[in-house]
C-alpha cells in the first residue's frame, strides 16, 4: 500500500495518507498577532485545506489532539472549535496545556481523519 505525502520537506510533511487514513501534522497560526479564537480559526481553515487535498474532510475526523499555551483560554478555543467542527462527527479528542515550539503560538491542532 503506497504512502502518499503532502507538503513534504525536509524535517515533515504537513499530511500523509496511508490506506484510507490520513494523518495531519500540528497546525499553528501564520498570523499570531491574533487571539487564541483567532489563532484556533486560522489551524482550522488550514486543517480544512489539508483534508481536502488528501481526499476527505472534517466530517471523517477520528481524534484530535490539541495544544494550548495556557489552559485558560480552553473555553476561547472551543468557541471556535464548536463553530467549526461537524456537528454529529466529532472526534476523540484530548486538550492539554504544553509549551509551543514558539511563545507566539497560542494553540496547535494535530487531526488523524479518514477517507472513503
Amino acid at each position: 500500500m503506497p504512502i502518499e505525502r503532502h507538503q513534504a520537506g525536509p524535517r515533515m510533511s504537513q499530511a500523509v495518507v496511508h490506506g484510507n487514513t490520513v494523518y495531519l501534522a500540528g497546525q499553528v497560526a501564520d498570523d499570531t498577532s491574533q487571539s487564541t479564537a483567532g489563532q484556533t480559526k486560522q489551524v482550522l481553515q488550514k486543517i480544512d485545506a489539508l483534508l481536502k487535498a488528501a481526499g476527505t474532510d472534517k466530517s471523517k475526523l477520528l481524534s484530535t489532539n490539541i495544544w494550548l499555551t495556557d489552559i485558560g483560554n480552553f473555553a476561547e478555543m472551543n468557541s471556535a472549535w464548536d463553530a467549526w467542527v461537524s456537528p454529529g462527527n466529532t472526534p476523540a479528542r484530548a486538550t492539554v496545556e504544553a509549551k509551543l515550539a514558539s511563545p507566539a503560538y497560542l494553540v496547535e491542532i494535530m487531526v488523524v481523519g479518514a477517507k472513503d
